[in-house]
């Protein structure tokens, strides 16, 4: 303990391409949207989080919206920088002292990621303040989030499927034995919603209307047990241009992601073949867990476990569950020293 340690903060953050979360003192205190509303003529920052995703899809040509984080990875370097800081900037507890604090923080990073991607994050932290950066692997993060004691000489799969990517990841021995890391998640799951409502009926809808539509019946399979009742879509008619309104049914979402989510399925399957046997005979045992929002698909576990013939386990408030393990990693940085990039 330093004379300094009272000006240092702890903080995790799980920086995703959807959802940007942050932990203080063991509690969620900022849950926003990864998105930045910016004034092109001025090149001001007008709103980041809820405010700029009401803006997405209805601003007029001064106001752009931008999503700075694209596949997990950080596309728009001054966009990130200026979210991370006035995220962290509105974190309540930080706003009363009286000078800002240095910040130690423990932040999330896709599996599959680049040298030059992992500078671009922790540069982007130094620069808001971060004294001491730590980056942990996001299947890690869940594992520890979803309560596997991941220490022990015992193979636990993880399936991260996210907003930009899904991270499936065999872990034992505190570290990754083997990971694929697939672009398809939820963003993808939106884009063939949006795509299916233009070709099956004629109807253009914005981002926005297809994520409400995932969210509200999104399914994985066209046979569920308690289904959700059909859904009023609007938005505009391709033929005519007026706008008009249809009703659609889970199964027919169910049928929109059928190839996006089999490409996952293939990417389980892949993994799975690449697991050594003594490893492969643990999972035959635990199962599969899935974390991240786009685990909340109706029926997707079902789907997933008939394909491998496994048990396959939702973690408990899966959005958070990665935030969660991030937050854990930074309480215990001793602990989990070998598993976080310095």
């Amino acid at each position: 303990m330093g004379f300094f340690d009272f000006m240092t903060e702890d903080i995790a953050i799980d920086l995703g391409t959807a959802n940007t979360l942050i932990i203080h003192n063991d509690k969620v205190v900022i849950d926003s949207p990864s998105i930045v509303a910016r004034d092109r003529v001025s090149g001001k920052i007008i709103a980041v989080g809820k405010e700029a995703n009401m803006m997405q899809g209805k601003t007029h040509e001064n106001i752009k919206t931008i999503r700075p984080l694209k596949d997990g990875v950080i596309a728009d370097f001054d966009a990130s920088e200026k979210m991370i800081s006035m995220f962290i900037k509105s974190i309540p507890a930080l706003n009363k002292k009286m000078f800002t604090p240095a910040l130690r923080m423990v932040i999330c990073i896709p599996s599959g990621i680049t040298e030059v991607e992992m500078r671009a994050v922790k540069e982007s932290c130094e620069r808001v303040n971060g004294k001491e950066v730590y980056l942990i692997h996001e299947p890690m993060a869940a594992a520890i989030g979803i309560g596997i004691d991941i220490m022990q000489p015992k193979g636990n799969m993880i399936v991260d499927i996210g907003g930009g990517t899904t991270e499936i990841a065999v872990i034992a021995l505190g570290g990754i034995v083997c990971d694929k890391s697939v672009k398809i998640a939820g963003d993808v799951f939106t884009n063939d919603i949006v795509y299916y409502m233009r070709t099956q009926h004629n109807l253009f809808v914005g981002e926005s209307t297809a994520e409400k539509i995932k969210i509200q019946i999104g399914a994985a399979i066209e046979d569920l047990e308690s289904p959700p009742e059909d859904m009023s879509v609007q938005g505009r008619d391709l033929l005519t241009g007026k706008p008009k309104q249809v009703e659609v049914s889970y199964r027919e979402i169910a049928k929109a992601l059928d190839k996006s989510i089999q490409r996952i399925e293939d990417a389980v399957m892949e993994t799975l073949s690449q697991t050594p046997p003594e490893l492969a005979a643990d999972i035959y045992n635990t199962g599969i867990y899935l974390a991240g929002g786009g685990s909340m698909l109706r029926g997707l576990d079902k789907r997933i476990s008939q394909k491998t013939d496994l048990p396959v386990y939702i973690a408990e408030d899966p959005l958070r569950a990665v935030v969660r393990g991030t937050g854990m990693a930074l309480k215990n940085i001793t602990k989990f020293k070998s598993i976080l990039i310095k």
